[in-house]
């Protein structure tokens, strides 16, 4: 772990460079940590103790795998008010992602390494989260999942179980959109031409996350996923619980469900509080933006 650092009033920060605002980066540099969920990659900064940093052109520059750091999604730590921290997340488009499930596992895994802690509140744009250490692995409620196509959103009332588009895929809302195949075998599916195809697709005004899921058991899935705004992962935590509600209500499944990704293994859990999901993590390196670079921004 790296030196944690002490700010007065704000707990354990794991950043060795509190206080200071970008323009301060550009002559330190920015100090980030890079971390993963089942391959599902992530560029981490701490702006606890100080403004948030990042911007779209700043993610953007970051989530360049050639030339910058490389991401699925960035996460970013602020301060607040009324839980243990605050999350933001970042597509390497330089868009806003409402919600990142894996990213919120390993934030709150680094800040229960850190602090000791074994439950955390936190708060995103989805909502206040809670995250808890149980048997060793670390667990995050990702909230009720939401089938009120306005709220989705959707462009139009549509029944959310069976949509108006080819295969007859299921809406699910988990802070972001989601579009749900449940299908024969999800290794035969076109990734790369069915996902953008779905993504941009008008019946999701903002875009959609798009998911293909096959039984290989029970309660057993196989899942591959197109996020919206990045493209191809190894594995996505919010889309995992996506499929195993839309698995729950098609009666494929029942509500705890084991699924096999690209990069590795989740487990959502649809309980009466939420749709609660763990999996592994992996904290991979520190490392720090050099100030040439974050010159050129």
């Amino acid at each position: 772990m790296p030196r944690v650092a002490q700010t007065p009033g704000k707990g354990n920060h794991w950043h060795d460079d509190a206080d200071w605002p970008i323009s301060g980066a550009m002559t330190q540099g920015l100090t980030f940590r890079k971390m993963h969920g089942a391959g599902n990659d992530f560029v981490v900064l701490d702006s606890r103790g100080r403004a948030a940093l990042t911007t779209p052109g700043l993610a953007r520059a970051l989530g360049d795998r050639r030339r910058g750091v490389g991401f699925d999604q960035l996460a970013e730590l602020r301060d607040c008010d009324d839980a243990d921290l605050a999350l933001d997340f970042w597509n390497s488009d330089g868009t806003m992602a409402g919600a990142c499930g894996n990213a919120t596992r390993c934030v709150a895994w680094l800040v229960m390494e850190a602090t000791g802690r074994e439950a955390l509140t936190i708060r995103t744009e989805r909502g206040l989260l809670e995250a808890v250490r149980h048997e060793g692995r670390v667990w995050v409620n990702m909230g009720p999942p939401i089938d009120d196509w306005s709220r989705i959103p959707l462009d139009a009332p549509h029944d959310t179980l069976s949509l108006p588009l080819p295969g007859a895929p299921v809406a699910v809302g988990m802070g972001n959109p989601h579009c749900v195949f449940l299908v024969p075998d999800a290794e035969t599916v076109a990734l790369t031409i069915d996902g953008p195809r779905f993504e941009h697709d008008p019946l999701f005004p903002a875009r959609t996350n798009v998911e293909f899921a096959s039984l290989i058991g029970p309660d057993h899935l196989r899942m591959r996923v197109w996020e919206r705004g990045t493209g191809v992962t190894l594995a996505c935590g919010s889309g995992a619980c996506a499929v195993a509600v839309a698995a729950a209500r098609r009666g494929l499944t029942g509500r705890r469900v084991v699924m096999d990704l690209d990069g590795g293994q989740l487990i959502a859990d649809w309980r009466a509080d939420g749709v609660w999901l763990t999996g592994p993590v992996a904290d991979v390196y520190t490392a720090a933006l050099t100030p040439s670079f974050l010159a050129t921004l």
